[in-house]
C-alpha cells in the first residue's frame, strides 16, 4: 500500500502511516539514489523523519514533495525487460534478480532468477 498526492503534508502522511502500520518508507516524489528517503519503524520518529526527507529532497532535486509506502523487510527486486515495435511484435529479455543493492542502488543484476519457481515468474 502507498499514498501519493500533489501536496502530501506531514500530518496527512502520518495519518496514512498509522492506517497501514509501521514500518513505512517516506520517499521523495522527484528523487532517486536513496536521496530524500527515510525508513520509519516507530510512530514517534515519523514527523522528524518526514521533515528531514522533505528538506533533503528539496535541496537535492528542487522539489520537497513526498510519497509514502509500506516498507517491506527483505524484499526481492526482480526485473524484466520487454521490447516492442510499432507492428505489435514483442519479446522479453527474461528476468533478473537485482536484490543486491547499496543505498537503494543496484550493484549486481543476476540472471536467470533462481529464488522463485518458474511458474511464478511466468505469471
Amino acid at each position: 500500500p502507498g499514498f501519493q498526492q500533489d501536496n502530501l503534508d506531514a500530518k496527512e502522511a502520518h495519518a496514512f502511516a498509522r492506517e497501514i502500520g509501521f514500518p513505512v518508507m517516506i520517499k521523495a516524489a522527484m528523487g532517486g539514489g536513496g536521496r530524500g528517503l527515510r525508513i520509519v519503524r516507530e510512530e514517534a520518529e515519523f514527523e522528524s523523519a518526514y521533515e528531514r526527507a522533505s528538506n533533503e529532497a528539496l535541496q537535492a532535486f528542487g522539489d520537497g514533495r513526498m510519497f509514502l509506502e509500506k516498507y517491506i523487510e527483505n524484499p526481492r527486486h526482480i526485473e524484466i525487460q520487454v521490447l516492442a515495435d510499432t507492428y505489435g511484435n514483442t519479446v522479453h529479455l527474461y528476468e533478473r534478480d537485482c536484490s543486491v543493492q547499496r543505498r537503494h542502488q543496484k550493484i549486481v543484476e543476476e540472471g536467470p532468477v533462481t529464488i522463485a519457481p518458474p511458474e511464478t515468474l511466468r505469471e
